[in-house]
C-alpha cells in the first residue's frame, strides 16, 4: 500500500455499473445490478448527491430516503468529481480508461492543463480525448434509443459531445420540465435509455454549502419530482437515481494556500485536478527534482492533512482504476488529497473565483466518494430466475 493512502474498502456495486446494466435489462439480459427486464429505463444523475447527505436530510427527501436501502449505497469514481463521474457513467469504464482522470489535467502534447468541463477546443477533440464508446452508442447499436435531458447551456458543449454521444440531446431549462420531458420521451417510445441530468444541488452546494437553505431546497424540489415521476412510471418501465458524487463543507479557515511554500511548488510546472484532490505535474527533462522528491516535500508540510502518492503509487493502489498507457501522462506526477477538512489553493493563478465555493469535492472521504443508488417501478425489485 502507498503511504499516507488511506485503508478503505470499496463497495461491490460501482457507478459504472449502472447505465450498462439499464441497456442489458431492456435486452432481457443478465446484469451487474440484477435489473429486472424492461422496456424503458430511466436514470437520474443528481450532480453532488452523497449517500451520507441524503441520510442527513432524510425528513426533506422522503423519497430518496425510503428508497436508499444500505446495499445499494455504492462508490463513484476518484477523483470525486463531474467530469471523471459521468463519463464514467456513461461510459461504464473508469477514469483510467476513458481519460478524463480530474477537473483539470494536462494535455501533454499541448504543454498546458485543460478543463475537462469547460475547456474543450480544436485542440482537444472530443471524439478522441473521450476514448470509449458510450453506453448511448452501444444503445444505437442494438436499436435502442437513447436520450439525454439537460440544460440549454450544456446541449452542444465539448463535454457533451465527449461523454453523452449516441445519445440525443433534449433541452429543458427547469427540473419539472425535464421530468416532463422524460414524459414525453417515454409516451412516445415504447423502448428507450434516458439519462437526465440534476445540476441544481451541485450549483448550490458550491455556491452555499450542502448544509445551506439553499441545498435543502434543490433537495426539495428534486425529491418531489422524483415521487410524482415514479408512480407514473408504467408497468415495464424502471427508474434508478444516482449521483457523480457527494460534497463536503470546507469553511474559508480551511484553504491552504500551498505555492507559499516553496517547497511544493519547486520544480512543478502545471497545477492540475481540482481544490481536494490536487495533480503537480513536473518540469520534464530535468532530475533535481522527482516525483518521490516532491512528495515526500508535500508529506512533510501536509501529511496530516492529505494523502500525498505520486502518478505510479496511485496506479499501482488503482485509485483510477485501470489506466491505459494513453492516459497515464495525463495523472499528476503526483497527486495530493485532501484528508481533512481544506481545500489547497495556488495564489499565483490570475483567477482566484473558486476560492468563494464552500462545497467542494474530488477527493476519497467517504463524503464524497459514496454516492445512492435509489431503485423505483420495476427496477424497484430486483431480477429473478423467472425473470430470466
Amino acid at each position: 500500500m502507498p503511504p499516507m493512502l488511506p485503508a478503505r474498502r470499496f463497495s461491490a456495486l460501482r457507478l459504472a455499473d449502472v447505465l450498462p446494466s439499464c441497456l442489458l435489462a431492456i435486452d432481457g439480459e443478465e446484469n451487474v445490478l440484477e435489473l429486472p427486464p424492461v422496456s424503458q429505463a430511466v436514470v437520474v444523475l443528481a450532480d453532488g448527491l452523497g449517500a451520507g447527505s441524503v441520510r442527513a436530510r432524510a425528513g426533506h427527501a422522503r423519497f430518496l430516503s425510503a428508497h436508499m436501502k444500505k446495499a445499494d449505497i455504492i462508490d463513484g469514481v476518484f477523483p470525486a468529481t463531474t467530469a471523471a463521474g459521468i463519463a464514467t457513467l456513461t461510459t461504464g469504464v473508469e477514469p483510467g480508461i476513458h481519460g478524463l482522470v480530474g477537473y483539470r489535467v494536462l494535455d501533454v502534447e499541448r504543454d498546458r492543463v485543460v478543463n475537462q468541463l469547460t475547456g474543450w477546443d480544436t485542440g482537444m477533440d472530443p471524439a478522441s480525448w473521450q476514448r470509449e464508446q458510450t453506453v448511448f452508442e452501444r444503445a444505437a447499436d442494438a436499436g435502442i434509443p437513447s436520450f439525454a435531458i439537460g440544460i440549454k447551456r450544456f446541449a452542444d458543449s465539448g463535454f457533451t459531445r465527449a461523454v453523452l454521444r449516441g445519445a440525443t440531446y433534449v433541452i429543458a431549462d427547469a427540473i419539472p420540465d425535464r421530468f416532463d420531458a422524460a414524459r414525453r420521451i417515454l409516451a412516445e417510445n415504447p423502448r428507450a435509455l434516458v439519462y437526465l441530468y440534476v445540476s441544481e444541488l451541485d450549483v448550490a452546494a458550491h455556491a452555499k454549502g450542502w448544509e445551506s437553505a439553499a441545498w435543502l431546497a434543490a433537495l426539495e424540489e428534486l425529491d418531489s419530482q422524483l415521487l410524482r415521476f415514479a408512480s407514473e412510471l408504467g408497468r415495464d418501465a424502471g427508474m434508478l437515481v444516482t449521483a457523480d458524487h457527494g460534497v463536503i463543507d470546507v469553511p474559508a479557515s480551511g484553504h491552504v494556500l500551498f505555492d507559499t511554500v516553496p517547497e511544493l511548488v519547486d520544480g512543478v510546472r502545471h497545477v492540475g485536478g481540482e481544490p481536494r484532490c490536487v495533480q503537480l505535474y513536473l518540469e520534464p527533462n530535468q532530475d533535481r527534482v522527482t516525483a518521490d522528491s516532491l512528495a515526500q516535500a508535500w508529506r512533510s508540510v501536509e501529511g496530516e492533512r492529505a494523502w500525498v502518492v505520486t502518478r505510479d503509487e496511485a496506479v499501482a493502489a488503482g485509485l483510477f482504476g485501470r489506466v491505459h498507457d494513453a492516459v497515464r501522462p495525463r495523472i499528476g506526477d503526483v497527486v495530493v488529497i485532501a484528508r481533512k477538512r481544506v481545500a489547497y489553493y495556488d495564489s499565483r493563478e490570475s483567477n482566484q473565483s473558486g476560492r468563494s465555493m464552500v462545497g467542494q469535492h474530488g477527493a476519497l472521504t467517504d463524503e464524497e466518494l459514496r454516492v445512492p443508488l435509489v431503485r423505483s417501478g420495476v427496477f424497484g425489485r430486483k431480477r429473478t430466475p423467472s425473470s430470466a
